[in-house]
């Protein structure tokens, strides 16, 4: 099991916003917008085939640990394993502890262990997008939403790993709950 959490957090601590804004002659993507390494703030530098690569990449890495966990070491590592990957990407030993917010690599990790719950988080991301043009609020709706579709959908074990990985994604999005509350969060499509 520490083989499998220690591979998955290697694997989820890759930092790809970080390398391929600097591929792309960017420079550091930690120096503008949120300072984050994810997708969202890779789209700040305008590029959005370089962020949409980012959020593949970033999910990919949670989706690559799970499966190779569960191929290698059963369906119990692969659970592990897709905590790892889940940590790693939020606190990324190659940059100090400070990655990003996790929603890409949740995705992935989705993808890997229930693929069918991945259609239950885009219909309510893409839902609440669309009403209230806010992507914090509809990645936390999401996040609450996947626990209890995989609870519905008989798979408890996995649900558990979702409960703990929707609280820490709440947590982290503690300040964008903070600008939401206050009025101040941007919307998507918003220059600013």
């Amino acid at each position: 099991m520490l083989a499998a959490l220690l591979g998955g957090y290697l694997c989820g601590s890759i930092p790809f916003g970080l390398i391929l804004t600097r591929m792309a002659g960017l420079g550091d993507v930690r120096k503008i917008g949120s300072g984050n390494i994810g997708a969202t703030n890779v789209l700040r530098t305008g590029n959005k085939k370089l962020a949409a690569l980012t959020l593949l990449a970033d999910a990919l890495k949670g989706t690559v640990a799970v499966v190779a966990a569960r191929y290698v070491l059963g369906m119990e590592a692969a659970l592990i394993a897709g905590l790892g990957a889940f940590l790693g990407h939020l606190y990324p030993v190659w940059l100090k502890f400070k990655g990003g917010k996790g929603v890409a690599t949740y995705l992935g990790v989705l993808l890997g262990l229930a693929p069918m719950i991945v259609l239950v988080f885009a219909a309510v991301w893409l839902g609440m997008a669309k009403l209230f043009r806010y992507s914090s609020l509809a990645a936390l709706s999401a996040a609450v939403a996947v626990p209890v579709a995989l609870y519905l959908y008989d798979r408890p074990e996995v649900a558990s790993l979702f409960v703990v990985l929707s609280v820490i994604t709440i947590l982290k999005h503690h300040q964008n709950i903070g600008r939401l509350l206050s009025g101040t969060e941007g919307r998507i499509g918003d220059k600013s």
